[in-house]
């Protein structure tokens, strides 16, 4: 293994501040939603803290889904609900070159192929791509505002749908990296300890 394969993960953003990301008590619906999306992002990040690739390419049971695929699926869910919904673009690299049609698993099967650090920078700059984008959209209007993504039928999200929907993704896979940690190490928990 080369030392980038073998560099333990660090530990996870945290926005800038030393405590765990909490959604405020009471604070407004754009600062709630927000800040139930950073605590999810910031839950992925340590469940995949402090693994080297082995780690991050564990398999439990008979499924396929690893950490380091986990990563990379997010890293593209992040990029394409903000390039595709939100601004009405084409989804960048490396997502753009993927024959989806033909291999629609192509990010959880070819994190294999990527170091820790790789995966690392790919979800960490994904993640920078769409709080720059939320922060932009924050500063001209609220969660009503309507993507440029329209249906078939000609409906457009708006911004709260499209953060709820990133916020469920990231909710169920929470639920596989928690198994998926457990199987590597044993680490278990809601929270990091204090």
């Amino acid at each position: 293994m080369t030392e980038s394969e073998t560099e333990a993960w660090p530990e996870p953003p945290l926005a800038g501040t030393e405590a765990w990301p909490e959604p405020p008590l009471a604070g407004t619906e754009a600062a709630a939603v927000l800040g139930a999306l950073e605590r999810q992002r910031a839950t992925l990040a340590w469940k995949c803290s402090g693994l080297d690739a082995a780690g991050l390419r564990a398999t439990l049971g008979t499924s396929a889904i690893t950490l380091g695929g986990l990563l990379k699926h997010l890293a593209h869910v992040e990029d394409s609900h903000f390039a595709r919904l939100w601004l009405g673009s084409p989804v960048g690299a490396p997502w753009d070159t993927v024959d989806w049609d033909s291999n629609p698993d192509w990010d959880y099967r070819s994190a294999a192929e990527d170091t820790p650090e790789q995966l690392r920078v790919l979800w960490q700059e994904s993640v920078a791509r769409s709080r720059a984008i939320v922060d932009e959209a924050l500063s001209t209007g609220g969660l009503d505002q309507l993507g440029a993504h329209a249906t078939r039928s000609g409906e457009r999200p708006n911004l709260r749908r499209i953060l709820l929907d990133l916020i469920e993704e990231y909710a169920r896979h929470a639920g596989h990296a928690d198994l998926i940690r457990e199987s590597v190490d044993g680490l278990t928990g809601e929270d990091p300890p204090r």
